[in-house]
């Protein structure tokens, strides 16, 4: 009985050497974008119908090709432009197509059989409950109105520079809005870098859109959900229910037939960057995927990327950048006050100049944020005696303090003992803490205010938010709540307070030690820095009505061994412009990125020689092949990396550079399968695994 030929993409890495698509037989042809359960092994898994060749023809004579197992019906085919997404995604981050695709999906329609989907999607709908005709807006400042007339009579993509305050996400509100009332079936994306920041905008956009085109008109896409939950999300976007998707890096992937335009807020954070699997920029992949489906795409920032700022010189003509620098309903910027901790006593964690200030805005009733980038006690327990330190016995790195729960705790692999009563080895009692983090930060601004009052006569109220005290469900949003109710007076955290959110009563920022930056081998680590005090800073004086009301002055405050850095300069005027022209013209003079394209090649594996040992073999194999576009690449020798062992595993890589991206990439493709031979070498026995970072943002 004749039968269809489909091609399938299934999940399998691009080392497996199993290749991009598997064959199957089908009782009829399927059309590209179908998904269906096959047979892989002894297992069933879920793959996405890529082409049809052989659609309508007969197997050949005494092939023995599996059938297909089942399709899911009910669900549309994956539309052309999405496959396209994913085909450019794999081919350019150097992953197998079938890997990325089915990592696009949601978790569980790998494991949903197709009567368990039909089940699923004869579930009545929730009614929209949309009865108004128009959408309630706020009128739009001068500023904003320019920005929003520009992104609706040209193609971009955009890059809108806002101060933070400026009203960015009001643009994106309004540029939204257009897209969806132009068309019935437009769709929207809207990126955000965090997952503690989506709840806060999908009531925003829900409180503004949901009035007209229903409550199940917006939904969300990232890891924090459920996997029910992120099933029914991505089914009523792939559907077109859903008018608007908000979601973190990976719902650059949602299947949206309908997308108009394409939001990514925050879009210099390095979270954007995917550091498992497929290593791809969400950022990066919205510009193709925005100009290949027609959408306009609009990146937004008080502190733009170095990539997009370059992209959107007039010169280049890349992107259009439009400018909005007033701040909105809030005071002036942050004065930056920087204190010269050399003239501080040796051991100072406040110096008394910010101790008083924080001190005086409890005594207003006003609230204060201080930041340090550093959770746990101590990043480290210490003998006096022996000089033992408390090493994590599975990674080059250290165990630290948590004084909470009298634990030591590597943050790398997660190994965790409680903390011994004497050195393990010399047995002296006498063990210090060295260095601090926000735990030992709450805990010594505690001691320092306990007198201080709040205007009612109560004590200071301390809070502390990082990635300790936010593991419970629900718990960052409780204490983020507690924040805006006024029921703390200072804030403690990490660099997840500093970004994206609107406390209207904090007057203060303190940078406590942020100079470990500023001499970091990464040379993308001053650029980090600017951006995120310059974010931290903005967190303050947002409500110009209650900063007149108290009759105060919204201050940022750094304490640091070297302030005079040109960081700290550029900072202190908040003058990113004048930041960003002279790290680009750093980078120009030694080829670094914007002006040059790397890649990296990291070999994990049981010693540091074997790790090693590949990637010289490997390029040794790359030189003799004489692969194309080897001419123009860069290839440095093979390092450990900084922390070169993780969970007893051996890391090293090695960086490769070009002054031109289609040379690299020509290589690239040319060395994955040299890559793969050369692992099966007996010498490289040890070799765990190995991949490719296209475009790395961590050297």
């Amino acid at each position: 009985m004749p039968s269809a030929i489909v091609h399938v993409a299934l999940h399998t890495p691009s080392h497996s050497g199993v290749g991009d698509l598997l064959s199957y037989a089908s009782a009829q042809p399927l059309p590209p974008g179908t998904l269906v359960r096959v047979p892989l092994g002894k297992r069933e898994v879920l793959g996405v119908v890529w082409d049809a060749v052989d659609a309508t023809g007969e197997l050949p004579e005494g092939a023995a090709m599996r059938p297909i197992a089942g399709v899911l019906e009910g669900v549309a085919p994956l539309a052309p432009p999405w496959r396209r997404l994913v085909a450019f995604a794999a081919r350019y981050y150097q992953r197998a197509l079938g890997e990325v695709a089915l990592a696009a999906l949601p978790p569980q329609l790998r494991d949903l059989q197709p009567d368990q989907l039909a089940r699923r999607l004869k579930r009545p709908a929730q009614a929209q409950g949309a009865t108004e005709d128009a959408i309630q807006t706020i009128a739009l400042t001068a500023e904003q109105e320019s920005a929003r007339a520009r992104i609706a009579s040209e193609t971009g993509p955009f890059l809108l520079f806002g101060s933070t305050g400026s009203g960015k996400t009001e643009v994106y509100l309004r540029c939204v809005q257009e897209a969806l009332e132009a068309d019935p079936s437009a769709q929207a994306l809207v990126m955000v870098p965090e997952i503690n920041l989506t709840p806060q905008l999908e009531e925003r956009f829900s409180t503004r859109f949901a009035p007209r085109f229903g409550s199940q008109a917006v939904v969300s896409l990232h890891s924090g959900m459920t996997n029910p939950q992120r099933l029914k999300s991505w089914l009523a976007a792939h559907s077109g229910a859903a008018r608007i998707v908000l979601g973190t890096r990976m719902a650059v992937f949602a299947s949206l037939p309908g997308l108009r335009i394409i939001v990514v807020d925050e879009e210099h954070d390095p979270s954007y960057k995917q550091q498992e699997g497929a290593r791809y920029s969400a950022r990066d992949l919205a510009i193709w995927r925005g100009r290949e489906q027609g959408a306009k795409v609009l990146l937004g920032s008080a502190t733009p990327s170095l990539e997009s700022w370059h992209a959107s010189d007039p010169a280049m003509g890349r992107y259009v950048r439009l400018a909005m620098p007033s701040r909105i309903g809030a005071g002036a910027l942050a004065r930056v006050r920087r204190v010269d901790m050399n003239q501080q006593p040796r051991r100072a964690i406040f110096s008394a100049p910010l101790l008083a200030a924080i001190t005086e805005r409890v005594a207003r009733g006003e609230q204060s944020m201080v930041l340090l980038n550093r959770r746990g006690y101590a990043p480290v327990l210490h003998c006096a005696d022996c000089g033992w330190k408390s090493d994590c016995p599975h990674c080059s790195a250290h165990q630290v303090f948590h004084k909470a729960d009298r634990t030591l705790r590597c943050h790398h692999c997660g190994y965790t003992v409680r903390v011994p009563r004497a050195c393990p080895t010399c047995g002296s009692p006498d063990i210090h803490s060295m260095g601090r983090g926000t735990e030992q930060l709450e805990e010594q601004l505690g001691a320092l205010l306990s007198e201080v009052l709040r205007p009612d006569r109560t004590p200071a109220r301390i809070a502390r938010i990082d990635a300790d005290t936010t593991k419970a469900k629900g718990s960052l949003e409780a204490q983020l709540a507690q924040v805006h109710a006024g029921e703390v007076d200072v804030l403690v955290g990490t660099q997840m307070i500093a970004k994206g959110h609107d406390f209207r009563r904090i007057t203060l920022v303190a940078a406590v030690q942020p100079d470990g930056a500023l001499f970091s081998s990464d040379f993308r680590a001053p650029e980090r820095l600017f951006a995120l005090l310059m974010q931290a800073a903005g967190r303050a004086g947002r409500d110009a009505a209650y900063m007149a009301a108290q009759g105060s002055q919204c201050e940022m405050w750094v304490q640091t061994f070297h302030p005079q850095h040109t960081v700290y300069e550029a900072l202190r005027k908040h003058d990113y412009e004048a930041f960003a022209a002279q790290q680009l013209k750093e980078r120009e003079e030694a080829a670094m990125p914007p002006f040059a394209y790397q890649a990296l090649v990291r070999a994990d594996a049981r010693t540091q020689e074997v790790a090693q040992g590949f990637l010289t073999a490997a390029t040794a194999a790359a030189h003799a092949a004489g692969l194309p576009g080897l001419e123009m690449v860069t290839l440095f020798p093979p390092v450990p990396l900084t922390i070169q062992r993780v969970a007893n595993v051996e890391r090293a890589q090695m960086l490769m550079e070009s002054p031109s991206r289609a040379a690299l990439q020509r290589f690239l493709a040319a060395w994955q399968p040299v890559l793969q031979t050369t692992r099966s070498a007996p010498e490289h026995k040890g070799l765990v695994r190995w991949l490719v970072d296209v475009d790395p943002l961590v050297i």
